[in-house]
């Protein structure tokens, strides 16, 4: 998915595992199927989980980042009734693999885009309560500082150029074009940053029973634009628990807007990017595009 990836074998991780830390040598390792695209996931026995970053880095600058991915994760556990992720231990580059690498506790559940939920209005109250219970963690005077999506969206027009120069073979670029001049204008309400979970797509949604059950890759949790975790509402939810969950959180058309314009800045990114590499984060991008021009 990445120039330069890096390759992580089920044998280099028993190898880390028994080196660095032999109480779980006793414990089988297995690669779980997943479409993310930052780390490689291998589950050690049934509680644990080692997140391997698959593209390659600065190995201190991995570290430092991954130590305070430890920090929000502790930030946000049990903070609201859905499972997260516990921090277990920081791992060393060694046996062939050159970057730090993390273990923590296993979440169980089905990915959300696999279940098919996107009826369900059971679901979208789940989902608004989860939002409202990040909402409520005191941001303790912190402010957005990254140059990622939560803050300006004109700050995303080089990067949405990109975007629509190598789409042109895959999508409607010229009616996207005209829909992003009209996001990117959207200025923010009056409410300050609140913290955000930061990447809140179906796949870091864990579903038991139709419900939601947990959520991870919660490295990202941190103060932001109110409108970010609203990403979820368009690749997961169909109309009417769309409606929903803006209802549940009392979202007014600026704040709503503004959730859709991040949702289409990532969708437009998914798209082409990984039109090979990864077609299940293409079709996410395509579908979340479909349901926001559906609106336009």
């Amino acid at each position: 998915m990445h120039v330069g990836q890096l390759a992580v074998s089920a044998e280099m991780v028993r190898a880390l595992v028994d080196e660095q830390f032999p109480e779980w040598r006793g414990l089988p390792v297995r690669r779980v199927d997943s479409r993310g695209t930052v780390n490689a996931i291998f589950r050690i026995g049934e509680q644990l989980a080692a997140r391997f970053p698959l593209e390659p880095g600065d190995a201190e600058a991995v570290r430092r980042r991954l130590e305070a991915e430890v920090g929000t994760a502790r930030e946000l556990l049990g903070r609201t009734r859905f499972r997260t992720p516990e921090p277990v231990a920081l791992g060393a580059p060694g046996a062939g693999y050159p970057m730090p690498w993390s273990v923590q506790t296993w979440v169980p559940g089905t990915v959300a885009t696999d279940a098919d939920l996107g009826g369900s209005v059971a679901f979208a109250r789940d989902l608004a309560e989860f939002i409202r219970g990040v909402r409520a963690i005191d941001t303790r005077g912190r402010t957005f500082s990254g140059s990622g999506r939560g803050g300006d969206l004109r700050s995303h027009d080089d990067w949405m150029e990109t975007c629509f120069d190598n789409s042109e073979q895959l999508l409607d670029v010229p009616r996207l074009r005209r829909v992003w001049q009209d996001m990117r204008d959207l200025p923010r309400g009056s409410t300050g940053d609140v913290m955000t979970h930061g990447d809140l797509i179906p796949d870091n949604l864990l579903v038991s029973g139709g419900r939601l059950a947990g959520v991870i890759d919660v490295g990202g949790l941190g103060p932001a634009d109110p409108a970010l975790d609203l990403i979820v509402a368009w690749p997961l939810l169909d109309a009417e628990p769309r409606q929903v969950l803006r209802d549940a959180l009392g979202c007014d058309s600026l704040e709503w807007e503004r959730g859709k314009a991040w949702a289409f800045e990532q969708a437009m990114g998914l798209v082409w990017y990984y039109v090979e590499s990864n077609p299940g984060m293409s079709r996410l991008g395509r579908r979340t595009l479909e349901r926001i021009l559906a609106e336009a």
